[in-house]
């Protein structure tokens, strides 16, 4: 029985400093805002479309 006692109290040791440190990144840590810009490829026109399976348009 101690052994599952302290290894219930390490895992609660561990999951507090976890939980701790999430806790001050919440508070203590600003983001910064940037404009972000994405090059998005846009299909060629003059492609003929595509067939289904059963070869009708």
């Amino acid at each position: 029985m101690p052994t599952l006692v302290r290894l219930l109290t390490i895992v609660a040791v561990i999951a507090g400093l976890i939980y701790g440190a999430m806790s001050a990144l919440v508070n203590l840590v600003q983001p910064v805002r940037r404009p972000v810009e994405v090059n998005v490829p846009l299909p060629q026109l003059d492609q003929p479309p595509a067939r289904n399976a059963a070869g009708t348009p």
